[in-house]
């Protein structure tokens, strides 16, 4: 097996929640409005360190489309799959593109930003310092 090189991407992007490896700038997304199995997903212009599972029909939503399943290529927990061919005229926009499932990756703001809040009563008042 060869040597796996990994592309850091430049900004704000989407990676592998298994390995924190980048896999999609959000500036590439096309639409978050799509659906997997396991929930939500994200539609990408280009998605990287991904490796390309076999091609196969797949009956969805919107009708039956040529797919591959997407890899990651440091952990290789599938993250999505990329549309090679639409069957129908009103689909062929998504060929080419690639669908992230949401629950398989994490935007750098999912496990940056973490709150505390204290939900504690608190002891002390204004009356009681006078």
């Amino acid at each position: 097996m060869g040597r796996i090189f990994v592309v850091e991407l430049e900004g704000r992007c989407y990676k592998c929640k298994f390995c924190k490896t980048h896999l999609a700038l959000v500036s590439d997304c096309v639409s978050r409005g799509f659906h997997c199995r396991r929930g939500k997903a994200y539609l990408f212009n280009n998605a990287v360190n991904t490796t390309i599972g076999a091609l196969e029909e797949r009956l969805m939503l919107s009708g039956l489309h040529t797919v591959a399943d997407i890899f990651c290529c440091c952990c290789g927990q599938i993250v999505g799959w990329k549309y090679e061919s639409a069957h129908e005229k009103s689909q062929k926009y998504k060929e080419g593109k690639f669908v992230l499932e949401r629950g398989r990756i994490v935007d750098e703001v999912d496990f940056s930003t973490e709150f505390f809040v204290d939900s504690r009563p608190s002891m002390s008042s204004d009356a009681d310092d006078v």
